[in-house]
């Protein structure tokens, strides 16, 4: 499941040609190995992190508190989790700190719960008495009390197993279990390897002013490095940007770097995350964050018990480094 590299020649240019070494970083996925998160592998094919000084090694993720804990620890400099996620960690019973968040990838979460036609699950009521399987840490397992709150569902009688993100989809296609967490952009694949039509529970259909993927980075790297963050940023985002506008050549390029990606695939999860990338407010750019929306989404993860009084928007996001809303 391993990316190749980006540039293997430390002595070739970068810094847009400037004559310095490009600068090795690493880069996990959001979750595995995805259509979703194939614009890294676009901006790494085009070159947009070499134009910005960059050697990126890929390598897949295993979700938003694995993510955390690798960037804090220095082990990724860069990696997408849900905002959502990020917020209960640093405004839950962890109070997780190193973090920071510089970019927003979707501007609406993309938490869903999927199932298939004829498991008996078709509202967020009938999830009640059935069981779930997820990986552990995951956001979609993290945010399910406040979605079960707000879809009045008495979460207490829904019951979470523990899966790996790869074998979530098989494990549901083989009638083991009646749902798995997933993002709605999981559908197409769902539907492919089950051979039947999916049921998707969207948590934006009860969550609308949360945001999806957002980028991150160390604390520490963003405060001593802030033109380096804007320059890798706006390389990602240029991949985003591209994934959306030609999902074809997105999977084309996925499939270069990733043996298990199908074209096909990566192709439909894009078309499916298209709207979530871009805002349906006119002139929002790709990328931006709004701080009052964010101070809502608080609000919103406060009032459900998942984090304590007091959080505030920048100790989660550099706000000076992020694209303006």
């Amino acid at each position: 499941m391993s990316a190749a590299a980006g540039c293997s020649d430390d002595s070739a240019d970068g810094d847009g040609g400037s004559g310095a070494s490009l600068e090795k970083i690493t880069y996990l996925t959001s979750f595995g190995t995805f259509g979703r998160d194939s614009y890294a592998y676009v901006a790494l094919e085009k070159g947009y992190f070499k134009d910005a000084g960059f050697d990126v090694e890929i390598k897949p993720g295993a979700g938003s508190g694995e993510g955390i804990k690798n960037i804090v620890s220095g082990t990724a400099q860069f990696t997408p989790i849900d905002l959502t996620g990020g917020l209960i960690a640093a405004g839950g019973k962890d109070k997780t700190t190193g973090f920071t968040a510089v970019a927003a990838i979707q501007q609406r979460t993309m938490s869903a719960i999927i199932s298939l036609e004829g498991n008996g699950i078709n509202s967020p009521k009938d999830l009640e008495g059935k069981t779930i399987m997820d990986a552990p840490g995951s956001v979609v397992r993290t945010l399910f009390p406040t979605y079960a709150k707000l879809a009045n569902i008495d979460d207490k009688k829904v019951t979470f197993q523990n899966g790996q993100a790869q074998t979530l989809i098989g494990t549901l296609a083989s009638g083991k279990v009646p749902s798995i967490g997933q993002f709605v952009v999981g559908k197409p694949t769902v539907e492919t390897v089950a051979k039947k039509n999916a049921v998707v529970l969207p948590y934006s259909d009860y969550l609308q002013d949360l945001y999806g993927n957002v980028l991150i980075t160390s604390t520490k790297y963003a405060t001593d490095n802030p033109e380096k963050v804007k320059k890798f940023t706006e390389a990602l985002l240029r991949g985003l940007s591209d994934s959306i506008e030609n999902p074809t050549e997105a999977g084309t390029i996925m499939a270069k770097y990733v043996q298990t990606a199908k074209p096909e695939g990566v192709a439909a999860e894009l078309q499916l995350m298209g709207p979530y990338v871009k805002s349906a407010a006119a002139g929002i750019p790709v990328g931006a964050l709004d701080a009052e929306r964010v101070a809502r989404s608080i609000a919103i993860l406060q009032g459900s018990g998942q984090i304590d009084p007091g959080l505030k928007p920048e100790q989660v996001i550099n706000f000076d480094l992020t694209p303006k809303a």
